[in-house]
């Protein structure tokens, strides 16, 4: 179980809370450009948390060179898995000829990976669409596979989507094209030992769990953002054991000492706040809570108190005690 790297949403604020909801889950960076790594402030493009293990990070990029040396430089940094992205429809990506686009060019991204494989020792994966544009996702979906597993890649997850590069948005690619979970499930058919994952569309647990009968991992995006407290039963889904009342007391206050921490160090409650808006979705006291971290926390000088006077508004169930 992971939770996708999402451009401007799975920063390092936003991977510190879904952390302390999940033990268990991989958690990946926003995609991250090869040659922002090699020449960029990289503390402020790479640096974590040590609590956000197992944490990967993700590359954008189609020089195996550049690649290799942004993926050593994660490496040297910590991470426990560098992912390649070529799934990203974005504008700003088809410019840079990397993301989707490099489902074009399957021995690019298989001579990528090779040279990723060469410059470190954690493992590379790839994350990918079913095809793009008017390719066949039966043809183009193998081609990509058998080259990047013929160059050592160590897993590769697959958005069941086709991106439309030519006529959709960023946006409209991430609903409008057709799911096609049963594609990806043909794929770990005919690559039974390989690590087959899946991305796209999934809003639940009990559909994680029907997923994980047919591939070897589920990877949530939107779900996980907007509704974080799903990643909760993770770990008790992975682990087959009966859930415990989590203790949103002591998230609360962990999460107030990280902000505590930010804003000493020149930052704002709202870098962290942001990403926690959707925490109590559907109880008692929501609302409040939304409307505070999307207000007062937002406010230059917002302290750590206003995270805790918004937790204060919500009603939480009360546990069952046993008789």
């Amino acid at each position: 179980m992971s939770v996708a790297p999402m451009m401007d949403w799975t920063d390092r604020h936003c991977r510190f809370l879904h952390r302390q909801l999940s033990r268990k889950a991989l958690l990946y960076t926003e995609m991250v450009v090869a040659d922002a790594v090699i020449h960029g402030a990289r503390d402020r493009l790479l640096g974590f948390d040590a609590a956000e293990h197992p944490v990967a990070l993700q590359l954008g990029g189609s020089d195996p060179q550049k690649l290799a040396d942004a993926a050593r430089i994660g490496a040297d940094f910590g991470y426990d898995e560098i992912n390649l992205n070529v799934g990203c429809p974005s504008d700003r990506v088809q410019s840079g000829t990397f993301g989707a686009c490099l489902m074009q060019t399957p021995q690019l991204v298989a001579d990528c990976v090779a040279a990723m494989k060469a410059a470190v020792t954690i493992p590379v994966t790839v994350k990918c669409r079913i095809g793009i544009d008017d390719q066949d996702p039966e043809t183009a979906l193998d081609d990509l596979s058998d080259k990047v597993f013929a160059a050592g890649v160590d897993g590769l997850w697959v958005h069941a989507r086709k991106a439309w590069l030519k006529g959709l948005s960023p946006k409209e690619n991430r609903d409008i094209p057709p799911l096609d979970y049963d594609r990806v499930y043909r794929l770990k058919q005919k690559n039974g030992s390989r690590f087959i994952g899946i991305n796209g569309g999934i809003q639940t647990l009990y559909e994680s769990e029907n997923h994980l009968k047919s591939v070897d991992g589920v990877m949530l995006g939107r779900a996980a953002y907007h509704t974080p407290g799903i990643l909760i039963g993770v770990d008790i889904l992975l682990d087959g054991k009966p859930a415990d009342a989590f203790d949103f007391e002591t998230l609360i206050e962990t999460m107030s000492d990280y902000a505590a921490r930010h804003i000493a160090q020149g930052g704002r409650l709202g870098h962290i706040t942001r990403h926690m808006v959707g925490l109590f979705h559907g109880l008692p006291g929501a609302r409040r809570w939304r409307q505070v971290l999307s207000t007062e926390a937002m406010q230059p000088g917002a302290d750590p108190q206003v995270l805790r006077d918004a937790f204060a508004e919500v009603e939480l169930p009360v546990k069952e005690q046993a008789a």
